[in-house]
């Protein structure tokens, strides 16, 4: 007999204590190996475990159930946007696998089994459907929701909290009912209008996404409440013209009037088209609370309205003193689907979002998604699933809109704007709509969309929906909708009417506020510009001042050694040096200055060091804002590697700031071909186009030091090739002292031009290129510098810019008898022709004059020159001697860099009798 049979049980199967650890281990071996027991106990612990499996599988079974019950929350509030009916045109989306119940482990006889509902927002415990219904209601509706990958569980907490307990479904009180159907109607009859007057005509509709309107309304209504004094909008042209008249209250006689094309109070320039022009407006909402609406001037170029609308917001915050916390100024841009998927500059902007030199608190983004760009298909357009998913780069929340559901639209919108308030990040509306006519008003989209075209035309229009709707409901009566459409159908009528019997509206001048002091044409008079040598040597102690306990990089320590000796001896200064008393005297005398690019702090070139980095803390510290008590900021921000959205975003803070002085530095003048777009359509032709104009600098370092094509070339030719108008100012000046005066004239200038400057690299360092701490002192900013040197009757004059001034300089004086005088152009717009018949007197002896330049014939000041030169000097050849034209801006090679320069400068300096073909060159 084994051991085990010893063991005795008592009556009823209970084990005494004596007994009990010997039965556990039995057990224990039993569950094992039943074998390793005897018959008895085996047939014991098989009663046993039949008594006891009831209670344990079903708590085990529960457990599992509410274990997969709480992933199903969680799978809703990944996915439940696959399968919202987001689709105005009836597309219902294919059930999602991991939405499926049974994939839970769920059947039919699972419905009534009651769990706790965990996080969700709502009953404590619910039977089975009815947490499938809240979810489905919340997640799956007109409203499709993307939030899970954002990573704070305090924001999703906060959307949940605000979007689960009514599941996306808020009660919409009678007024805000029959406000929403008025918006819509108001939209509606405004595009319906336009085109039966102006039929053919370009207006690009916004027939299909009226929701747009009540959204935008939403918005702006509410604003003054959660504490927004201004936004600060962008759009393109999609509806722009229905934004202009129902949202910024643009008065009808305007907008007809600019279909009669004779648009009012044109003053001077070219103009635009109506639907790429800007305004401004106040907004007074329904308890006569006030916001500033202000819509920023855009090219086709879509989305490069971006970040020159985001410069503009961070302007307005520093101006509304609101740099921490940015809730009195909102940015909100009106996106297509097809250019927010598309356009890089989209994510470039995003990206600027949480960036310290560029945070807005920020940006709501509403998409009208017409689900087609201008003929390609979302599938044709983009490799993303939505055209929003860019957005998730910085864990915006994506709110997806059945944008025929004017209610969730609205709902969304305000809720939009709360979440902007509360987190001060970006914030996405994506408004799922369609296009009712085609790209514009003379398209025929059935021609590669017939599909989409039918079930458009089958489909009534939002107004149409919304308001049988509310028939539905009672609010409304057929009456109502009659005398609702036929009041705004007399508004537009008689606005029509007054407009072609030649009444019209004067509009808002660009020059106003801030900008009424600049309004005045540009003037090339002379600007003092000069600083005391007192101040300079105030300045200059600032500036190389170290603060206590501050550990200096031992390299910077000399320079700033260096530079007092300079100032303090009357010595030379160089080029970074006569920047930084350029921006000391500014700041001390009142005016704030923004420099930003990539390294810009330091320098790209270690040359500017406006920021010191203790050497053991790291701890930053920035001398020009400790020059003296009262002075204003300066402000330096090393950008994000982009090009297009960083110019944009300090070109748009130009257009709100006239008072700073406003710096953009590209890492190479090469480097702004990547703005192209924002140089073009923004920069060079906005006072012509839309009566803006700006103060902006931009910075380009240039010149040839044989560096290779993209580290070379800042494309002069191309920046003069824009000029006409006075519309820009383009320089190349050589001296540190010019450049001082240059910058100081920026901001003493009675106007304000765009500033194009071709700074240097190598004569950072150069020698040569210094200049005597007195011509800071006194003096002016010079268009034209004249030989300070120049032979007595010179036999040859040769005019020049930049850098290869040095190398002429440096040849002649190595001859014996010099016969060339050597003229440099500083300013090449807006030329300085006053000036040329002095030079022409002077060099009267020269027997011909040259244009010497460095870049390729075709990339520098040649072509621009050349005319102007020949205007003055009618009876003397005029020569070409530089580079020949080349389709790559330098060559590669350092050794042949060398030998082409060395052949330039020596036949500058050497007299070549021009031959005929030379002269037509």
């Amino acid at each position: 007999m084994a051991s085990d049979e010893l063991v005795t049980i008592p009556r009823g199967g209970a084990a005494t204590h004596w007994n009990a650890d010997l039965i556990e281990d039995l057990h224990a071996r039993w569950k094992e190996n039943p074998a390793a027991v005897s018959e008895s106990w085996q047939m014991f612990f098989e009663g046993f475990e039949l008594a006891m499996c009831p209670r344990k599988c079903v708590a085990a079974d529960q457990a599992r159930a509410q274990s997969e019950v709480n992933r199903m929350i969680f799978a809703y509030r990944s996915l439940g946007h696959m399968e919202a009916r987001i689709d105005p045109l009836g597309h219902v989306p294919p059930s999602h696998p991991d939405l499926d119940p049974k994939g839970f482990g769920f059947s039919d006889e699972d419905a009534t089994r009651v769990f706790d509902t965990g996080s969700l927002v709502g009953p404590a415990r619910a039977p089975l459907k009815d947490i499938l219904a809240h979810l489905r209601d919340t997640y799956t509706r007109s409203i499709g929701v993307e939030y899970m990958h954002i990573q704070e569980p305090t924001v999703r907490r906060w959307l949940q909290e605000r979007m689960e307990p009514i599941r996306n479904r808020p009660p919409f009180p009678k007024e805000k009912r029959l406000e929403t159907l008025r918006l819509l109607i108001d939209a509606e009859v405004f595009e319906t209008f336009l085109h039966t007057y102006y039929p053919g005509q370009k207006r690009f509709s916004l027939e299909g996404a009226e929701a747009l309107i009540p959204s935008m309304h939403a918005i702006v209504e509410w604003a003054p409440e959660l504490g927004v004094q201004e936004i600060v909008l962008g759009m393109s042209h999609r509806g722009r013209l229905n934004a202009l008249a129902n949202i910024l209250d643009k008065s009808y006689g305007m907008i007809f009037s600019e279909f009669e094309d004779s648009p009012v109070d044109q003053v001077w320039g070219s103009g635009d088209v109506k639907y790429h022009r800007g305004y401004a407006s106040d907004h007074v909402n329904a308890l006569g609370q006030t916001v500033h609406l202000s819509l920023t001037s855009n090219p086709s170029h879509l989305e490069a309205v971006d970040p020159v609308v985001e410069g503009r917001a961070r302007a307005k915050q520093r101006q509304h003193d609101d740099m921490e916390e940015r809730r009195k100024v909102v940015p909100l841009i009106v996106h297509g689907d097809a250019s927010f998927a598309g356009q890089g500059i989209v994510a470039e902007t995003l990206n600027l979002s949480q960036l310290d030199g560029y945070r807005t608190g920020g940006t709501i983004h509403l998409i009208v998604n017409n689900q087609i760009g201008f003929t390609a298909t979302p599938e044709e357009a983009r490799s993303s699933h939505y055209a929003t998913d860019v957005a998730k780069m910085i864990e915006a929340p994506i709110f997806h809109v059945n944008a025929d559901d004017p209610e969730a639209v609205v709902y969304i919108s305000e809720l939009a704007l709360r979440f902007r308030q509360e987190f001060h990040r970006d914030v996405v509306l994506d408004l799922v709509c369609y296009r009712r006519h085609g790209h514009n008003e003379g398209d025929d989209p059935a021609f590669t969309n017939p599909t989409m075209v039918k079930a458009i035309k089958a489909r009534p229009s939002i107004r149409r929906l919304y308001m049988q709707q509310l028939l539905r409901d009672g609010l409304i009566t057929p009456d109502d909708e009659s005398r609702l459409t036929s009041e705004i159908k007399a508004r537009l009528k008689a606005e029509l009417d007054r407009v072609k019997s030649g009444e019209t509206d004067k509009e808002p001048h660009a020059f106003e506020g801030l900008w009424a002091a600049y309004n005045r044409p540009y003037s090339i008079a002379t600007v003092k510009t000069g600083v005391s040598l007192d101040d300079l040597e105030k300045m200059t102690r600032g500036l190389a001042t170290v603060p206590p306990g501050f550990k200096i990089n031992p390299k910077v320590a000399r320079r700033l050694e260096a530079m007092q000796t300079a100032v303090l001896g009357g010595g030379n200064i160089d080029w970074s040096f006569a920047e930084s008393l350029a921006f000391g005297s500014l700041l001390v005398e009142g005016t704030p200055i923004r420099l930003s690019g990539q390294d810009s702090a330091r320098g790209t070139f270690s040359q500017r060091h406006s920021v010191w980095m203790d050497a053991d803390s790291g701890q930053a510290y920035k001398p020009l804002n400790h020059l003296s008590p009262g002075q204003s900021k300066f402000c330096v921000y090393n950008s994000l590697l982009s090009e297009a959205a960083v110019l944009g975003f300090d070109y748009g803070y130009s257009l709100a700031e006239p008072r700073m002085l406003i710096l953009w530095e590209a890492q190479f003048g090469d480097f702004a071909n990547g703005a192209q777009v924002i140089i073009d359509q923004f920069i060079v032709g906005s006072e012509s186009k839309w009566q803006r104009t700006s103060g902006l600098v931009m910075l380009l370092p240039h010149g040839f030091e044989g560096q290779g094509p993209e580290h070379s070339n800042a494309y002069l030719e191309r920046y003069l090739q824009a000029c006409a108008e006075n519309n820009i100012q383009v320089t190349y000046p050589s001296t540190p002292a010019q450049y001082f005066h240059l910058l100081r004239r920026q901001i003493k200038q009675p106007f304000r031009r765009p500033l194009i400057v071709m700074t240097p690299k190598s004569l950072l360092r150069h020698k040569s290129a210094v200049s005597p701490i007195g011509e800071l002192a006194t003096g002016h900013f010079h268009e034209i510098l004249d030989d300070p040197a120049a032979p007595e009757k010179p036999e040859r004059l040769i005019f020049c810019s930049g850098k290869v001034y040095y190398d002429l300089i440096q040849e002649r004086e190595k001859m014996d008898k010099p016969s060339s005088a050597i003229v440099r152009v500083e300013q090449f717009y807006p030329f300085a022709d006053h000036l040329m018949p002095d030079f022409a007197e002077r060099y009267a002896s020269a027997r011909e004059v040259l244009w010497v330049q460095e870049e390729p014939q075709n990339r520098g000041g040649w072509t621009f020159i050349k005319p102007r030169i020949e205007e003055h000097f009618k009876k003397i050849p005029v020569r070409y001697v530089g580079r020949p034209a080349s389709a790559s801006p330098a060559v590669g090679s350092h050794s042949t860099h060398r030998e082409t320069q060395a052949d330039i400068v020596r036949e500058a300096l050497t007299r070549i009798a021009p031959s005929a073909a030379q002269t037509r060159s």
